[in-house]
């Protein structure tokens, strides 16, 4: 530890990897991206609901990061990560193409399977942490193999997306390119990529709790629904 460091930057030189500037740098842009969120995803949410009865943070916290390891959750990164290394084995050493790409994510989606890294539950747009990663990935580390890919993805995958008819949002999330910054300087063990997330998150789900608690919000009770209502929906569809 090296208190004399920004929080960002002490974490990147205790976790003993890169003792570069570039890899703090990027541990820097790694938390402030995960940070926060609008509070309707798993980890916030369930934060924000065991907090709500005035659980201990950390109690609280430790709920919220069960969500977190979710594969549908804090898991996509890694799960993207390998989607990429994959496809890069599949293409068999070819530089990948904008042709080649649209074709491999055709087949993909014809074998019942799903693209991580694309779609997200609220934007409708690309993910502007996935742009600014993107970017700071061109300036630092334009030749890698894996963000050339990422690169040739982000500009085939939508369109195929779109052509479905069936995805909202077909452009990028924070997701599809995180786990291939850290993996550029050194960072490789992908299952504790979530870990890194909970540590970012801790920062936008407790000061959430802060103000829950400022504002005096009332515990969370959602709505519940008895078998005569559920009955009554079936017998209408």
């Amino acid at each position: 530890s090296d208190p004399s460091l920004d929080w960002a930057g002490n974490y990147a030189q205790m976790l003993g990897i890169n003792d570069t500037e570039d890899f703090k740098e990027v541990t820097r842009l790694y938390l402030t991206l995960h940070a926060d969120h609008e509070g309707g995803n798993v980890s916030a949410h369930t934060t924000h609901l065991v907090g709500s009865a005035l659980s201990d943070p950390y109690y609280s916290y430790a709920a919220g990061v069960c969500g977190l390891a979710g594969p549908l959750h804090g898991l996509a990164n890694q799960e993207c990560l390998r989607w990429l290394k994959e496809t890069k084995k599949n293409l068999g050493g070819k530089e990948p193409t904008v042709e080649m790409l649209t074709q491999y994510a055709k087949d993909t989606l014809a074998q019942g399977k799903v693209i991580p890294g694309f779609g997200h539950g609220v934007l409708r747009k690309t993910d502007p942490r996935y742009t600014i990663q993107r970017d700071f990935a061109a300036e630092n580390f334009p030749d890698d193999p894996l963000f050339k890919l990422a690169n040739v993805c982000f500009q085939a995958i939508p369109p195929v997306l779109q052509a479905t008819g069936k995805v909202k949002n077909p452009w990028p999330n924070v997701d599809a390119l995180s786990g291939t910054c850290m993996q550029h300087y050194g960072l490789t063990q992908e299952d504790y990529y979530t870990v890194i997330f909970a540590v970012s998150r801790s920062l936008g789900c407790m000061s959430n709790l802060v103000w829950s608690r400022v504002m005096g919000l009332p515990i969370e009770r959602p709505k519940s629904m008895d078998l005569d209502a559920l009955a009554k929906i079936v017998k209408d569809q």
